[in-house]
Order: C-alpha cells, then sequence, then structure tokens
C-alpha cells in the first residue's frame, strides 16, 4: 500500500468519468484539486460524503477548485448516484484499483468486526502545482468536507 505524504507529487492517473469522459490528473495542474475515495455508491456514509461536497460545492469553485470522486463502480453506477443526489463534480471508475492502490486508498481494513480487503475511505488536496498539500487516510464522514474546504482555502 502506497503511503503518500504532503509534499510528494501526487500519482498521475487516466480514469473513465460518470459522464463517458477521461479524466488525466495531470490536465488539472493549475487548479486544485479534492481527491476523495469512497467505497461504494449508494451507500449511507458514502452518500453523506458526496452530498457533503455536493452542498460545498459552491465554496470549492470559488477557490478554483476540482472535487473527484473515486471508486471501483463503474461509470453507470456512478451515472445514477450523481444524477439521483444532483452531485455537480465527476466521479471516476476505478475497476481496477490501480488508482486506489496508487493512493493507499485499497487494503486491508475492519468492516463490521472481521478483516477484509476493500476500499479505504481516504482524501487528498492535491495543490496546482501537482504535489499533495494535504492528506486525510482514513475519513470519518462526519465533518470531514468541512476539513478540507479549510485546508483548501489556506492554499489560497
Amino acid at each position: 500500500m502506497a503511503t503518500l505524504k504532503v509534499g510528494d507529487l501526487a500519482p498521475d492517473f487516466r480514469l473513465p468519468a460518470d459522464d463517458g469522459t477521461t479524466v488525466q490528473l495531470s490536465a488539472l495542474r493549475g487548479k486544485p484539486v479534492i481527491l476523495y475515495f469512497y467505497p461504494r455508491d449508494n451507500t449511507p456514509g458514502c452518500t453523506t460524503e458526496a452530498c457533503d461536497f455536493r452542498d460545498r460545492h459552491e465554496a470549492v469553485q470559488r477557490q478554483d477548485a476540482v472535487v473527484l470522486g473515486v471508486s471501483p463502480d463503474g461509470q453507470q453506477a456512478h451515472g445514477k448516484f450523481k444524477s439521483k443526489y444532483g452531485l455537480p463534480f465527476q466521479l471516476l471508475s476505478d475497476p481496477g484499483k490501480a488508482t486506489l492502490v496508487a493512493y493507499g486508498a485499497w487494503g486491508k481494513k475492519i468492516l463490521y468486526g472481521k478483516e477484509v480487503e476493500g476500499v479505504i475511505r481516504s482524501t487528498y488536496l492535491i495543490d496546482p502545482s501537482g504535489k499533495i498539500a494535504a492528506a486525510w487516510p482514513k475519513v470519518s464522514v462526519k465533518g470531514h468536507a468541512d476539513a478540507v474546504l479549510a485546508a483548501l482555502a489556506g492554499l489560497a
């Protein structure tokens, strides 16, 4: 599992988005990027997290930043999830889990008292030069979007 630290260059990726486009991280240089990894569309914690970022999207846009959500779910599932909750940002599909692994967002975790392998809910704030400005390797959903916004404001 990758261990990324503040100051590290964020690993580049090319992933399909919910709208049929392909997103490459390096193409977003010049803008801050909030990159969050979540286990699955339409689950309670993932829905809360996505809606929290949705509800703060205007503040994100004022900072000229981009929000990207990543999970192993397919593009069609992402499209339905995005539509159902009115999410104003792209959801990226990583079924092969290469990007999840590169960011340390895939590995062993405890779920309902059992050790399983899966998505580790985590977020990275990437600065306009492509370096990691802040990292949340194990996210607790409550208050998380506000913490990310505070870190984003600190980039200005």
